[in-house]
């Protein structure tokens, strides 16, 4: 299981009681994947957010991939988190009967995917 860690919210540390930590993937767009690849991606100001059934990234930043041009993504769309749907309802519970918020500790490629340790 070879990681290699792309990016680290360090302010998350600080600004937060860190109650527990989850392993999620993204659903990313190919030219997203390549500019993380990079090391283009910022989650600094980052937060996930339940809307219906699913757990979404809000407020990351992955820059635009050069030599995609014309088929480029939103650097700051909303990214679809996958994760089982009992911890999505989990989640859900804790965001909205006790307050709690989830924001992303730490991005990394783990065999090769994307993944997201939030807390």
């Amino acid at each position: 299981m070879a990681e290699k860690t792309i990016t680290v919210n360090r302010k998350a540390q600080h600004d937060y009681h860190i109650l527990r930590t989850l392993e999620a993937g993204l659903s990313l767009l190919g030219t997203e994947i390549k500019s993380i690849r990079e090391g283009k991606v910022s989650i600094r100001e980052a937060y996930v957010r339940p809307d219906d059934s699913e757990m979404w990234l809000v407020g990351a930043h992955v820059a635009q991939y050069a030599p995609a041009s014309s088929a480029n993504h939103d650097p700051t769309r909303r990214r679809r988190l996958l994760l089982h749907r009992r911890q999505i309802r989990e989640l859900r519970r804790a965001v909205e009967s006790e307050g709690v918020t989830i924001v992303p500790l730490r991005l990394y490629l783990k065999n090769g995917r994307a993944k997201l340790e939030i807390a």
